[in-house]
């Protein structure tokens, strides 16, 4: 479990970066689209199309991030249990559901980006669409796995506590 962790951990400094170099990008493009179609009466056509992608990937990227930091949106459906185990007990079933469904949506979007690489469509400059979709299966395959840890983390913990 530690080196799995560890390996969390690396992919979540490596997604941070990956947001502020996307984003960084993003607000320069975007700028300069706006200067190029108000000054110069015109734009580059396949700009619209790349920050589209880049937002896409900016969001999956921090539903990652959030997911690791338990900052995901959640929702309380038993919000004031009487007493902490079963406020742990709740967290861990969610944070395992969370998982399993989290992992049935990495496999749905792993089978819809075969889907795109066998239509051969592209976006731009012969770029296929495929490759900017590969963040979906990415993303959500990652956040299964945090939830799963979480959740691990949480029975390793609470089992913990009863032995002593």
């Amino acid at each position: 479990m530690h080196t799995l962790k560890q390996v969390d951990y690396f992919l979540e400094k490596i997604e941070g970066h990956l947001i502020v170099l996307i984003l960084s990008l993003m607000i320069l493009f975007s700028f300069g689209q706006m200067i190029s179609r108000n000054f110069f009466n015109m734009g580059i056509v396949w700009g619209d199309i790349l920050l589209r992608q880049w937002v896409l990937w900016v969001g999956f990227l921090g539903a990652s991030i959030a997911a690791r930091q338990d900052k995901h949106i959640s929702i309380e459906v038993f919000s004031s249990p009487s007493s902490l185990f079963w406020k742990r007990m709740i967290k861990t079933f969610t944070r395992f559901c969370a998982g399993i469904i989290s992992g049935f949506l990495a496999w749905a979007a792993w089978s819809f980006v075969l889907v795109e690489k066998d239509s051969e469509s592209v976006l731009f400059f012969d770029l296929p669409v495929w490759a900017f979709q590969a963040i979906l299966p990415y993303s959500f395959t990652v956040i299964a796995i945090r939830f799963l840890i979480s959740a691990a983390a949480l029975v390793k913990n609470d089992s913990g506590r009863r032995r002593q």
